[in-house]
């Protein structure tokens, strides 16, 4: 169902970034097995940190602190976003169909149409939940499926609930992109697939921020696993949940890898979020490569604004495109 939008033009300007100043590499290990907990010191936030954040060497970032005004790497450019465009989706499902506390929301019954589309979208090359005609999903679990294992085909039956058509929801996505000043943002399937969806590390910032609005998007992102009727247990693809960054990853040949996420730091003594944005992270086709890239950037911009050097070990499932 791709096929047709894959064959658009992919948006011609994509900028490689050179950072002002290098920061040193944080250690990575990625492996099968579960992460060990990281115990960092507690992250200390100066005043002027706009000037001190060192941005990806390559590809472009956001961040912002607690309260404070979002700062966006220099000269930044339309790029896929890959599966970060599930933020977004996300965000629509939740305004359509508010949740709090341990709700679970509407319920769907897995079509016999929606089943074998999830094989079609393997085909693709996307990232896919298993279902099976007949099975009951709460709201909930979707999002949970769309958001933890990434389900291209789980975003369709989102879509197909929320608003009857894929054109309508696009609409609405691209609609709410500009009510949210996300100037440099084109949404052209919900999922992320097709590389003509293309975004800034700056405006998907806005989204992601507007989406952690929800407690329940929260929760979700934060979730390391999650065990759904089906599909059974399956893991989140963000190789830093173990460090605490929670959030949504993006990754396939054209976008590197991707990361909107969100931690904790003491901004003068007291602890705030600080929230970033990846773009364009590694090259290449490893998944795992790219998202460890992404992962390797975020900890970079945190910790050059947080003062001193903290090590994360990373481990994992092998992953897929998320």
């Amino acid at each position: 169902m791709y096929g047709p939008r894959r064959r658009r033009a992919l948006l011609a300007a994509i900028a490689l970034l050179i950072a002002l100043t290098l920061f040193p590499a944080a250690s990575y290990r990625l492996s099968e097995t579960p992460a060990a907990e990281i115990t960092t010191p507690p992250l200390e936030v100066g005043p002027a940190y706009g000037s001190a954040v060192r941005w990806p060497q390559q590809g472009q970032g956001a961040l912002v602190l607690g309260n404070r005004r979002p700062q966006v790497s220099p000269h930044e450019q339309p790029l896929p976003i890959a599966s970060v465009a599930k933020v977004m989706t996300a965000n629509l499902v939740l305004k359509h169909y508010p949740l709090s506390g341990v709700q679970q929301g509407f319920t769907i019954t897995v079509t016999q149409a929606q089943a074998q589309a999830e094989a079609q979208d393997a085909a693709d090359g996307g990232s896919v939940v298993a279902v099976r005609a007949g099975e009951q999903l709460t709201e909930r679990q979707l999002l949970e499926a769309l958001l933890i294992p990434s389900g291209n085909n789980i975003a369709d039956i989102l879509v197909s609930r929320v608003a009857g058509s894929e054109s309508r929801f696009l609409e609405e996505m691209n609609a709410e992109a500009h009510t949210l000043g996300m100037d440099r943002t084109l949404y052209t399937d919900p999922s992320g697939l097709d590389p003509s969806t293309v975004s800034t590390a700056g405006d998907q910032l806005k989204v992601f921020q507007q989406a952690m609005r929800s407690p329940v998007f929260r929760s979700v992102v934060s979730m390391p696993s999650v065990t759904l009727p089906v599909a059974g247990t399956v893991r989140n693809f963000n190789p830093l949940s173990s460090a605490g960054y929670a959030g949504k990853t993006g990754s396939d040949s054209a976008a590197g890898g991707c990361l909107a996420f969100f931690t904790h730091v003491s901004l003068g003594g007291r602890r705030q979020t600080a929230v970033g944005v990846v773009l364009g992270q590694g090259q290449g086709s490893d998944t795992s490569a790219v998202l460890a890239a992404a992962g390797e950037a975020a900890v970079r911009m945190v910790g050059s604004v947080a003062g001193g050097p903290h090590r994360h070990e990373l481990a994992g499932p092998p992953l897929r495109r998320g």
